[in-house]
């Protein structure tokens, strides 16, 4: 990718994947950008769990009712995880991270999708931080924010496209802007 909005205008949830594995450069890559992520007072909230093994994948792909099926066919999941009692804003350090893995994941050529955890349940009505917790062995104190699923690209994607920008959203000076 050349150019920023270039990147942002070709990055688009992927759901399909490929079975080709991630090479190892791939992974430092994507767990760098992690890293270097902004937080609150550099408290460096957040942790991650890099999960490439298929049977783990598969256990992960029913933390939620809808929506993460997919996570199984994923060659690489990272767990984005933090610690509020480190930062008050972890939730928004966390998303920060996760979205930095994902624009990572577009810049190498892979796609990405966000799982949302916090506050969302299992089929059987278990929270899907507590599943995950439990399936990875997280120490309580940790919170779970999400999990972004990485892969190669098992479809084709078109970029989005910039006729459907909503300006409507967009308020000048105040709300209304009038």
């Amino acid at each position: 990718m050349e150019k920023f909005s270039d990147l942002i205008r070709t990055r688009r949830s992927m759901r399909k994947f490929t079975s080709e594995e991630l090479t190892q450069e791939e992974v430092v890559s994507l767990l760098k950008a992690a890293l270097m992520a902004p937080t609150s007072k550099r408290s460096n909230s957040w942790q991650f769990i890099a999960v490439d093994d298929k049977a783990c994948l598969e256990r992960l792909s029913h933390c939620k009712k809808a929506g993460a099926d997919f996570l199984k066919d994923a060659a690489l999941a990272v767990v984005v995880l933090a610690d509020p009692l480190a930062s008050d804003v972890w939730i928004e350090d966390a998303s920060i991270a996760s979205i930095y893995i994902q624009l990572q994941a577009e810049d190498l050529g892979l796609g990405s999708c966000w799982i949302q955890v916090r506050e969302r349940f299992t089929s059987d009505d278990v929270s899907a931080d507590e599943y995950v917790r439990e399936v990875l062995d997280i120490p309580l104190q940790l919170q779970v924010l999400s999990i972004i699923a990485i892969g190669h690209k098992g479809m084709e994607r078109k970029p989005f496209d910039e006729k459907h920008l909503q300006w409507e959203k967009i308020h000048i000076n105040k709300y209304g802007g009038k």
